[in-house]
């Protein structure tokens, strides 16, 4: 890749051994530009999400290097597996909770947490709680609340995995509907060569544990994606060369 484009995020040597001398993860090297859309593809436990709990700071590496653009990782989204929303508030106060544990005024909140409900889909349903929503409706409650800060990065950790295929696909257009109209730089956890390959700019193939960094592959299709590019001859040969090399991993 050209280095003299901005780059959001840099690892360099990163490895993770947990207390035990269980080694999760690296040494990895890897790159990701400013607004580009990155999937960390690999078999279970190779340390797909340890790698972004890493570039998030909620864990440390044992050795190597991580940058951040900007140098601070409060400019980081994160939306994790599972919503983990709060059962006694509603999805405005879920989705505007980041904002009110910085301290920031009643009227942005406000005004924030209108805009990122509008971008999510979920205007409509601003004064209802979670045991009354949808899983998927529940997982963009859960994407809001990473984007109500306006971060510059947003990291995803498998957060469609549970979902029936055709809300996954529904999720799937709109996260990139919002990765072009926002221009975040997304980097996004995956076990789905499908999902890996529909979304992602480039796809990072990695081992199994400790996983390291395997193959890369570009997807460069016309613009914008739809099902047109889903059930296209171009997606099919892409699908089958990445699963090639993840079944080379071990991985499936």
């Amino acid at each position: 890749m050209s280095g003299s484009t901005p780059k959001a995020v840099s690892l360099r040597g990163v490895t993770k051994i947990y207390a035990n001398d269980l080694p999760a993860l690296g040494p990895i090297d890897l790159e990701v530009n400013k607004g580009e859309f990155v999937s960390l593809l690999g078999p279970s436990g190779c340390g797909k999400s340890t790698a972004l709990r890493i570039i998030a700071g909620l864990a440390e590496p044992s050795s190597g290097e991580v940058s951040v653009a900007g140098g601070a990782r409060r400019s980081i989204g994160f939306v994790f597996q599972e919503p983990t929303l709060m059962p006694w508030a509603s999805v405005r106060d879920n989705a505007g909770l980041p904002l009110r544990l910085a301290g920031a005024a009643r009227e942005e909140i406000i005004a924030r947490t209108g805009d990122v409900l509008a971008q999510v889909g979920l205007a409509e349903f601003a004064d209802a709680f979670p045991r009354e929503l949808s899983g998927g409706m529940k997982m963009r409650v859960s994407l809001a609340r990473a984007l109500i800060t306006d971060p510059d990065i947003l990291l995803m950790d498998e957060p469609f995995a549970a979902l029936d295929e055709i809300t996954r696909f529904r999720l799937n257009n709109d996260l990139l509907s919002l990765w072009r109209t926002l221009g975040k730089t997304v980097i996004f956890v995956t076990h789905s060569v499908f999902e890996s390959v529909y979304l992602s700019q480039r796809v990072v193939v990695m081992t199994a544990r400790p996983g390291r960094i395997a193959a890369q592959f570009s997807v460069s299709p016309p613009e914008p994606r739809g099902e047109e590019f889903r059930t296209s001859a171009i997606y099919a040969g892409m699908c089958r060369e990445v699963f090639a090399a993840l079944s080379r991993t071990g991985g499936s």
